[in-house]
């Protein structure tokens, strides 16, 4: 009887250990949704504020800017939970590019309406103007802000933060930043600096294109280094680490606009979008948006292997073919690539969405193009990437590797900074 006892247990801890191994080995545990560890507990600062930090906001009238992200790990809507709330008094909403719901598409003008489930004033800080006027804070005692971040310097959200912090400055309002988490993780940092003469929307503060940094950890770098001065909380999360990727913490991804749908998405964007700076499609219009790269000129084929050449860390390129049904080329059938991260960790997404843009334009010199200039001879390239020189070096046939020495020197002194505004440990 022992002996089969034996037998059993050793057959038990095998299968234990071939387990853990092959799960290691097909699905990276580590780096897949679910994988928070117990022990651990990761809370929000939206929840962190309700459980912990209420006093802030109790008793108050509230401004909130949020967005169809702005949600508690359980899904519920900041806006219903506070304004269900009977310590609270939430006065009026705020909506960024796409809308406080989420339902306009990127660009779209956004005007003043009343939230049909809550019948709050909804004002649009993407519409007339991009920041709050003191008619919009009339009788507000606190702004808040609560919306998801993809960790990219292009991403307007973080902009509309910045704009609302420097008008509840100039109105005496507090301003509350509720954390989240940035879904690239925390440690990665990438891409060229923004030079200041290419301030824009899509591009406001000296900032890299991969901050890896929190939307509360920018609001504290935007205050201080760039002077705005409010009087600033930021309630921080708990239970996150800057190693962690968005589907480490459990969380459930909502789409933080109508062209980001998944984790997989924002991985790309910080290099892929550059493409929205050309005459080749991005894959708006279609159900991956910035994986999918083409134009009706390209050989699919082709492109996919010229890509595949350079052994990119972390990616490799797969010959698609794809019609968008709105956007660029919309109706046409394009051919191109799908971008597949195969390794989060060892992936750049700068460095490939730079290669992508160089190989396309030495490819098809006669068909590939910039977005056109404005008067000011600037491309939206330009905004997009922060500077003019990178779009020079393409076309004057320089090297990514050339490319990538010169921003690193920018990277080291933003690194410097960066380190005294980060919240949270490895």
């Amino acid at each position: 009887m022992k002996k089969w006892l034996m037998l059993g247990l050793v057959l038990i801890m095998t299968w234990s250990t071939f387990s853990v191994v092959f799960a290691d080995h097909n699905g990276n545990p580590g780096k897949h949704k679910g994988h928070h560890k117990k022990g651990e507990p990761f809370k929000l600062g939206v929840e962190v504020l309700l459980d912990e930090e209420k006093e802030l906001i109790e008793g108050k009238n509230v401004g909130l800017i949020t967005n169809p992200t702005g949600v508690d790990q359980n899904l519920n809507s900041i806006v219903d939970l506070l304004h269900n709330d009977e310590d609270v008094n939430l006065t009026a909403l705020y909506g960024p590019e796409h809308g406080v719901r989420g339902s306009a598409q990127a660009g779209e003008y956004v005007d003043f309406y009343i939230d049909e489930k809550t019948g709050v004033p909804v004002y649009s800080l993407y519409g007339k103007t991009r920041k709050p006027t003191p008619e919009m804070l009339e009788d507000i005692d606190v702004l808040l802000f609560d919306i998801q971040d993809v960790g990219t310097r292009f991403y307007t959200y973080i902009y509309t933060m910045a704009y609302a912090m420097e008008a509840a400055q100039e109105n005496d309002i507090p301003f509350i930043v509720l954390d989240r988490p940035n879904p690239l993780g925390g440690e990665q940092v990438e891409g060229p600096v923004l030079d200041e003469d290419y301030k824009s929307f899509v591009g406001n503060y000296p900032i890299p294109l991969r901050h890896g940094m929190t939307v509360g950890e920018l609001a504290k770098l935007f205050n201080n280094e760039f002077e705005i001065g409010a009087d600033l909380t930021v309630v921080e999360m708990q239970g996150w680490k800057r190693s962690m990727d968005y589907d480490e913490t459990g969380l459930e991804f909502v789409a933080p606009s109508p062209n980001m749908p998944t984790v997989d998405t924002a991985f790309v964007y910080p290099g892929a979008a550059l493409i929205e700076g050309t005459n080749v499609s991005e894959g708006r219009g279609t159900t991956q948006p910035f994986e999918l790269i083409g134009a009706p000129f390209i050989n699919s084929t082709d492109l996919a292997a010229e890509m595949n050449a350079y052994n990119l860390p972390g990616v490799k390129f797969r010959a698609a073919s794809f019609t968008p049904s709105f956007s660029k080329h919309a109706g046409d059938l394009s051919n191109g690539v799908q971008i597949h991260v195969i390794d989060r960790e060892e992936f750049n997404a700068v460095e490939t969405g730079v290669y992508l843009v160089k190989t396309i334009h030495d490819m098809y010199p006669e068909d590939f193009q910039f977005r056109a200039e404005n008067s000011a001879g600037v491309s939206f390239f330009d905004l997009l990437v922060g500077n003019g020189w990178i779009r020079e070096a393409i076309e004057n046939g320089e090297s990514v590797e050339d490319m990538k020495d010169r921003w690193e020197d920018e990277l080291k002194d933003f690194n410097k900074v960066r380190k005294h505004y980060l919240l949270y440990k490895k």
